[in-house]
């Protein structure tokens, strides 16, 4: 019987159910007294967590700049993680394990700044005397940018005859139950680098100090060491390796960083290619279910298919798994495929489950192929104190963290939902969106309906805002106090505060709007701060909070706005008077949940402002409508204005801005004012094509800020009018003579000439 090497090398693909299986049955073979697995090696210390019941795969490696938290890395693990397995295989077998990769104090340091050129001799002869002849110095060539790095497994597949790189590796080593593929894939490795070379120099390095950590463990005096490493490494860590000085001058690095390391929370979805993440998988779920599925894989996937499209009310038989098992058995008979793959299982779904219908199909990828499920990590795992009473307070509340999208409804009513409502907005003042509320379902002020999806990302989140403070409550007032400027910003955190339960933070923000609304001149910021203090009042009886204050300060913002509302609408430009119109449109939205003393003081000054000259169209236009739509002016007073701003003395692009604003809102009242109508009618009808033409975009905009069924309404309605352009004898009463004006109001509603003619 042959000695076994002193050392054995498993070249891995990071996420693979073969390499994973293969790695066991090596290492189970080999019997080796240490197991070096490619990863950070400052994450020893994790180690010792693997083996724990507690942390169930899949999981990540997180580790942070403890100066920069934003600054940070992931290395994720699956259960079909090879190096998950090796781990896994160290911990039960009581051998030790480490990592060898570089660790993360030099990976994530930040790149030391460019040294500034030494001066040229040009640079010190500006006046080109060294130069007499006045020509220009040729500019210098850029270094012409490395070849595109070729990828090893393709380069593989097309070499055994396969165009498809994914399936030549699922064919040899994935879809394998057997077998030990380690050295015939390090050979490989070694003639590919041999013909190509290894030029980057991260890569270099890394290698460099996965063979210290090698050496390391020779010295320590292991008679067998396993390493696990991607297998492109591989032939730099077999055989005879350099000398240690070469790698020790590769390693030479200037600028260190102090890191902080933890397990966290990953997902299947996060595996995926589509993630973004580098060295990802195009299916996590499917290989996850060849790994753990080794009696009838193929059937009892198809039968998970089943299950997720049934979720989604899809009919879905028994007979319909059974025709796709054979499905996918006979395509990879045809392909000469020893098992079918990922592309047979698909094409097999999609004909025989999904009818062809790749909506169907996506359902099936989404919650099959790829999947999404969430790891879990023990407590005691080391982290920063805010994620430790993030999480304390989740189990308090019965929520559960899922990386699968779930809705909830809250009654604010009752104390648990009302502590929810405030962990989410909380949680959202700090960057971590584990909640988004659905506005379209929330109704009233007692009622919020929350879509909850948790991502592993947060985790970098709420380390980057453990910063301003140890708790979710202190952290988010904290958050709020830090970025308060202009009086909009300042109001908004008020609303925010008050919804978030943010008492703490409550109390400032009001003292700093006290003094900030009492120094505004900015007619349009003070505009602007009134709709979140006049929306938050609504919630007072809800939230049990006292706005009694609130109240007085809205009514101080609202009346310095007033006050100086009327001479700040002459003389405005485009942009200035876009913004103001806005401010308006906002506090008109909301003045109503003001006292009734607020509303009068309003609307005499929307009157005010209507009836002076100089003001922008646009603005000029919205003042009569609101007026209109609030019952402060008659209709005959309204089409008198609108007749007016609509004759000849008025300029065409001033006309088109006036009817933008008095058109914008909600249309019902003008649809149904014919008065109205004929006035416009009449305006369309007599402007020139030219100008036409110049007026054109300002009323599609206008028009196509309406719902759609609204502008077939307002057509409908303007071909009942029975009038034609000028020049034109009226409709017929069957309306057959008004085909030239739907047309023009096609154009205006929809940018085409009608097509139904």
């Amino acid at each position: 019987m042959t000695e076994p090497p002193p050392v054995r090398v498993l070249g891995v693909r990071h996420h693979g159910p073969g390499s994973a299986r293969a790695v066991v049955r090596a290492l189970d073979a080999y019997r080796p007294e240490c197991v070096l697995v490619e990863g950070p090696a400052d994450a020893d210390p994790l180690v010792g967590w693997v083996g724990n019941a507690a942390l169930v795969p899949p999981v990540a490696i997180l580790a942070w700049d403890a100066a920069e938290p934003a600054r940070s890395a992931f290395w994720p693990l699956a259960s079909f993680s090879p190096e998950w397995q090796a781990l896994t295989w160290a911990s039960t077998n009581g051998v030790p394990a480490r990592f060898i990769d570089l660790p993360t104090t030099l990976s994530l340091a930040p790149e030391p700044e460019p040294e500034a050129p030494e001066e040229t001799a040009e640079a010190a002869d500006p006046q080109g005397t060294e130069n007499p002849q006045g020509t220009a110095d040729p500019e210098p060539e850029e270094p012409p940018a490395p070849p595109p790095r070729t990828d090893p497994v393709a380069q593989l597949a097309r070499a055994a005859g396969y165009d498809d790189p994914e399936a030549w590796w699922e064919d040899a080593v994935e879809l394998r139950t057997d077998g030990d593929p380690f050295d015939a894939l390090t050979e490989a490795m070694a003639e590919l680098r041999a013909g190509t070379g290894e030029d980057d120099p991260e890569t270099l390095r890394r290698e460099a100090h996965m063979r210290q950590q090698l050496r390391a463990a020779v010295k320590s005096g292991y008679a067998r060491i396993a390493v696990v490493c991607g297998a492109w490494h591989a032939p730099a860590l077999t055989g005879r390796l350099p000398a240690a000085s070469a790698d020790t001058r590769l390693l030479a690095r200037p600028r260190k960083t102090t890191t902080e390391l933890t397990w966290v929370p990953w997902t299947h979805s996060r595996l995926a290619f589509a993630s973004g993440y580098g060295a990802g998988v195009a299916s996590p779920g499917w290989y996850a279910h060849l790994f753990t599925t080794t009696d009838a894989p193929i059937a009892r996937w198809f039968t998970g298919v089943a299950g997720v499209l049934r979720e989604h009310d899809l009919p879905v038989s028994t007979a319909h798994v059974i025709e796709s098992v054979r499905l996918a058995e006979a395509l990879a008979a045809l392909r000469g495929r020893p098992f079918p793959g990922l592309s047979e299982v698909s094409e097999a779904a999609w004909s025989v489950m999904c009818d062809g219908n790749p909506v169907t199909l996506d359902l099936v990828t989404r919650g099959a192929v790829v999947g999404e499920s969430l790891g879990e990590v023990p407590e005691g795992v080391p982290t920063v104190p805010l994620d430790t009473d993030l999480r304390a307070r989740a189990r308090t509340l019965r929520l559960r963290f899922s990386a699968e999208q779930k809705q909830v409804s809250l009654d604010l009513r009752k104390p648990p939902d009302l502590a929810k409502s405030q962990l989410f907005r909380q949680l959202a003042i700090l960057g971590v969106g584990w909640g988004t509320p659905d506005a379209a379902r929330s109704t009233g002020t007692f009622k919020e309906v929350w879509n909850l999806e948790w991502q592993p990302e947060f985790a970098v989140s709420l380390i980057d805002a453990s910063r301003h403070g140890n708790t979710v409550p202190s952290a988010a007032s904290a958050a709020l106090l830090e970025h308060i400027g202009t009086l909009p910003a300042i109001t908004a955190a008020v609303e925010q505060a008050l919804l978030a339960g943010l008492d703490d933070a409550l109390s400032p923000l009001l003292v700093t709007l006290d003094a900030r609304a009492a120094h505004e001149a900015d007619v349009t910021a003070l505009l602007c701060a009134v709709p979140p203090l006049a929306r938050a009042q609504r919630y007072g009886d809800v939230r049990g909070t006292d706005t009694e204050r609130l109240a007085g300060v809205a009514r101080a913002v609202l009346e310095r706005a007033c006050a100086g509302l009327a001479p700040a609408c002459s003389g405005l430009g485009d942009d200035a008077a876009a913004d103001l119109r806005r401010a308006i449109d906002e506090v008109a939205a909301v003045v109503g949940l003001l006292d009734t003393e607020l509303g009068e003081l309003w609307a005499r000054t929307l009157a005010e402002c209507a009836d002076r000259r100089n003001v922008p169209g646009t603005i000029a236009g919205r003042l009569v409508r609101l007026l209109l739509d609030g019952a402060r002016l008659d209709r005959e007073e309204a089409a008198t204005r609108l007749s007016r701003v609509l004759s000849q003395a008025t300029q065409p692009d001033q006309q088109a801005a006036w009817v933008d604003g008095f058109l914008s809102g909600n249309p019902l009242l003008l649809i149904h004012d014919r008065r109205v109508l004929e006035i416009l009618d009449e305006w369309v009808g007599g402007i020139g094509d030219e100008v036409f033409t110049d007026v054109l975009p300002s009323l599609r905009r206008t028009f196509g800020a309406w719902p759609r069924a609204a502008r077939r309404q307002f057509a409908d309605e303007v071909a009942r009018l029975g009038t034609a352009v000028p020049g034109r004898a009226a409709a017929s009463e069957d309306f057959g003579d008004t085909g030239g004006l739907l047309d023009v109001v096609a154009l205006i509603l929809h940018g085409e000439a009608r097509d139904d003619r």
